[in-house]
C-alpha cells in the first residue's frame, strides 16, 4: 500500500484527540490536520477552522487540503451526508454514508431495522403525537425509557419512573422545547435490567473486525445517579467479555446488522458501535452509534497495538479481515473531568492548572475534549473538558493512576465521577 501522507480528522472532542494520537503512531501517517480541533489537539495536529454543521464548509476545507484520508469523528456530519459528498468527489473517507448512518440519526429507523432482521432489542413503540404516547403507554410496565428519535448529543434519553412522567417527558420532546427537531418523534422502550456494554466493530460493508469491549458510565453522578450525559468515563479490560461472548455478538448482532444494511441498499462501512444491555434474556441492542464512542474510544485506543491507518484504509477498500487487530492485555480507564453544571448550563473560560504534573503520572494520557489554548495556558471551552486516561497491567492500577492524575488537575467548578469502573472492581 502507498504511504498515507496527509490525514484530516473532523471533530473537536476527546474522541478526536484520541484518534489523532493513535493515527500519529502509524508509520504511514504524515501531516495530520484536525478541524476544528481543540486546545490539546493543537499540540499534536494542525487545527483548522470548519463548521461541522455545514457540508459546504467541510467540502471547502478538504478541497483546499486534498487529504489522502479523512476520518469523521462526530455524528452530525455523517447525518448530513459528508461521506457521500466526499466519496462522490473521489476523496477517501472513513465512515458510513448518510443512508447507513440512519442507524444512529433515527432511533425509529434503528428499532424497525432490528425488528426486520430479528436482532434482539427491547419492546418499543414509535410515537408522533401525545395521543399516540398515551395509547402506547398501556403496553408498558414502569419504568419506561423515553428516547428522542433524532440526534441529541447523548442527552435524548430519559428513564421515567411513572407513566405520567413518561407522558410529560414525551410531550416536552414532541413540543420541540426540550431538544428541538431531535424530539419531533419519540420512541418508548421497555426498561432493560443488566450491565451496559459498548461493543464496536470496524466494517468494510461485508466483513466485521471487533474492537475490544468497553463499558461507559452515562449518568452524571456517582452510583449512576442524575441525568444522562455524553459519558462521564469508561473502561476496558481483556476480561470484560470472554471469547465466546465476543464471537456471539459478532455472529448474532454485528454481522446481521452489516448484512441487513447491505441487503437494504445502504452498505455500512466504518465503525459500528453497538450499545448493548447484557440482560438475563441475553444481550439486547439499546442503540447504535455510527462512529467511535466518546469516551470509550480513549481507553480502547490506548490498548490497540494495530495500525489504525491501515484498519481504516482496509474498511474503505473492502478488505477488512475478521478479528485482525492486536491488543494489549492491559486494562485502560478514562475519567471525564467536566464543567460545573454539565450536562445542564455551565460556564467556560476557566483556567486549568496541573496538566503537566498529571501527564507525568505513569501510564497516563490526557485527552482534551473542551479546551482552548491561549498563549500556552489551557482554559475550559465545553461541558466535558478532559478525558484523563490510564493504561496499566490490571484494572485497579489503571483506576488508581487515572485518579492520581485527576487529583493534580484543577479548574473552577470541576466535576467528575469518583466511581468509574467501581462495579467491575467489586466483581473481580
Amino acid at each position: 500500500m502507498p504511504g498515507t501522507t496527509k490525514i484530516l480528522v473532523v471533530g473537536s472532542g476527546g474522541r478526536e484527540h484520541a484518534l489523532v494520537w493513535k493515527l500519529r503512531q502509524s508509520p504511514r501517517a504524515g501531516q495530520i490536520y484536525c478541524a476544528p480541533g481543540n486546545g490539546g489537539i493543537g499540540e499534536e495536529a494542525e487545527c483548522l477552522p470548519v463548521d461541522v454543521k455545514s457540508l459546504d464548509s467541510m467540502v471547502a476545507l478538504a478541497n483546499r487540503l486534498q487529504p489522502d484520508l479523512t476520518v469523521i469523528g462526530p455524528e452530525l456530519p455523517l447525518g448530513l451526508g459528508v461521506v457521500d459528498e466526499f466519496t462522490r468527489r473521489g476523496w477517501r473517507v472513513f465512515g458510513p454514508t448518510q443512508a447507513a448512518a440512519q442507524l444512529e440519526t433515527s432511533k425509529s429507523f434503528a428499532k424497525e431495522f432490528l425488528q426486520r432482521h430479528h436482532i434482539p432489542t427491547a419492546h418499543y413503540a414509535i410515537c408522533n403525537s401525545a395521543d399516540e404516547v398515551r395509547d402506547a403507554l398501556g403496553h408498558f410496565h414502569t419504568p419506561i425509557v423515553v428516547k428522542a428519535d433524532g440526534l441529541a448529543a447523548g442527552k435524548g434519553v430519559v428513564i421515567a419512573k411513572t407513566k405520567d412522567e413518561a407522558a410529560t417527558v414525551a410531550a416536552d420532546m414532541l413540543s420541540g422545547h426540550m431538544l428541538g427537531e431531535a424530539g419531533a418523534r419519540v420512541v418508548l422502550e421497555e426498561f432493560l435490567q443488566g450491565d451496559e456494554l459498548s461493543f464496536l466493530v470496524i466494517s468494510d460493508g461485508e466483513r466485521v473486525a471487533p474492537l475490544v469491549a468497553a463499558q461507559d458510565h452515562k449518568r452524571v453522578g456517582d452510583g449512576d445517579t442524575g441525568p444522562n450525559t455524553g459519558g462521564m468515563g469508561a473502561y476496558t479490560t481483556s476480561t470484560i467479555i470472554d471469547d465466546k461472548m465476543r464471537d456471539w455478538l459478532v455472529t448474532h448482532i454485528a454481522r446481521p446488522v452489516v448484512a441487513g444494511m447491505k441487503a437494504e441498499g445502504a452498505e455500512y462501512k466504518g465503525v459500528l458501535y453497538c450499545g448493548l444491555m447484557m440482560t438475563a434474556r441475553g444481550p439486547m441492542v439499546l442503540e447504535f452509534n455510527c462512529r467511535f464512542g466518546d469516551p470509550e474510544t480513549q481507553p480502547i485506543l490506548m490498548r490497540m497495538e494495530s495500525d489504525l491507518v491501515e484498519a481504516m484504509e482496509a474498511s474503505i477498500d473492502g478488505r477488512t479481515s475478521d478479528g485482525d487487530f492486536k491488543w494489549s492485555s492491559d486494562a485502560a480507564v478514562c475519567v471525564v473531568m467536566a464543567s460545573g453544571g454539565y450536562p445542564g448550563a455551565y460556564e467556560s473560560g476557566k483556567k486549568m492548572t496541573g496538566l503537566v504534573e498529571a501527564a507525568g503520572v505513569d501510564g497516563v494520557k490526557i485527552f482534551h475534549s473542551g479546551t482552548t489554548n491561549r498563549e500556552g495556558e489551557f482554559y475550559t471551552a465545553g461541558g466535558r473538558v478532559l478525558g484523563v486516561t490510564a493504561k496499566a497491567p490490571d484494572l485497579q492500577t489503571a483506576v488508581d493512576c487515572a485518579y492520581a492524575a485527576v487529583g493534580k488537575i484543577n479548574f473552577d467548578g470541576v466535576h467528575y465521577r469518583k466511581d468509574i469502573a467501581a462495579r467491575a472492581l467489586k466483581k473481580s
